[in-house]
């Protein structure tokens, strides 16, 4: 089988791409720009230079393709808004995909998006997912929560720099998972018909609150955490401020995910049925607090060789001052 992977360079799309190669499928990534992307062709896959923006740029990308696996979104250093990408973009590619007579398509959403129709991204998320299920094709959505990547930059980096942990609201529980278990399902669903124009959420088995990763890092670190918090009120009006200006209207929309980061509305679903039916082992996936924990002890000895390295490197400038 041979699977285009659009936002192949993301997180998620870059571990889609290891997976699908692993298991020897054809694996095609659509690209805006090749030198970035350079890892995937040393990995294995076909690059392809397009933009879900372009439409016409997408047509040769879906030559020959039997599935569309699409991971893309905007990124938060991006010039493109959230609606440019996330909507129009995505019915570029769900209209260009129909036209090319591929009915497979694999579109990752959010949890609990129908219920923020005054967040952009979740509305979208939303919108698409409508979009799909009266589109024909035989999609497969998934509504994820959180990955566990994005608690390194977060948590686990100003912990060990001690720098400001920023938490706001009630700091929804999120169920995070690894995106390299996140791949595992998507690859899954390509091979089980059963999959096809059904919606499946993906993610952890337990929610974590900030505060409890927070208590983790500190364990698993050794260090005390400094919190920093965000009342939601201000979030709110930062806001409404940035959408005064046509330049900061995607920073606005970005301000008002915080709706939901903040919002305490658990971000988690059962996920007994998705395991059984997407032929995953449960036991294969990572847990949350190994995540962690082999992260801190990756870091915490590099640290140690840092520093043994550096009293070394001081022995050997105290000796020579005697010569």
């Amino acid at each position: 089988m041979k699977i285009l992977v659009v936002g192949a360079t993301g997180t998620l799309g870059r571990q889609i791409v290891r997976h699908a190669l692993d298991n020897d499928y054809e694996v095609r990534c659509l690209v805006r720009n090749t030198g970035k992307a350079s890892f995937l062709k040393e990995w294995g896959a076909e690059l392809i230079v397009g933009d879900i923006c372009k439409p016409e740029t997408l047509p040769p990308a879906l030559k020959e393709v039997d599935a569309v696996v699409d991971a893309a979104t905007t990124r938060a250093t991006s010039s493109l808004s959230i609606k440019q990408v996330d909507w129009q973009g995505k019915v570029n590619l769900i209209q260009a995909t129909q036209e090319a007579d591929i009915k497979r398509y694999i579109f990752f959403s959010i949890v609990n998006a129908k219920e923020f129709e005054n967040v952009p991204l979740m509305n979208i998320k939303y919108c698409t997912e409508l979009f799909l299920q009266e589109s024909g094709l035989d999609y497969t959505i998934f509504q994820l929560a959180g990955f566990m990547q994005g608690l390194i930059p977060q948590y686990g980096i100003p912990i060990l720099d001690n720098q400001p942990v920023w938490v706001s609201g009630e700091n929804t529980p999120i169920a995070y998972m690894n995106t390299q278990d996140v791949a595992k399902f998507v690859i899954n669903a390509l091979e089980i018909p059963e999959t096809n124009k059904q919606t499946f959420p993906i993610m952890g088995d337990r929610a974590w609150s900030g505060e409890e990763i927070i208590r983790l890092c500190e364990r698993l670190s050794g260090k005390e955490a400094k919190v920093s918090r965000i009342p939601i009120g201000l979030l709110r009006f930062l806001r409404g401020f940035t959408r005064w200006f046509g330049w900061t209207l995607n920073a606005s929309d970005r301000l008002a995910f915080a709706e939901v980061i903040a919002g305490g509305k658990p971000m988690n679903a059962p996920m007994d049925d998705v395991y059984e039916k997407l032929q995953v082992d449960r036991d294969d996936i990572t847990k949350l607090e190994d995540y962690l924990e082999e992260y801190f002890t990756r870091i915490m000895k590099k640290v140690r060789e840092i520093d043994l390295e550096q009293s070394k490197k001081k022995k050997k400038k105290k000796g020579s001052f005697f010569k």
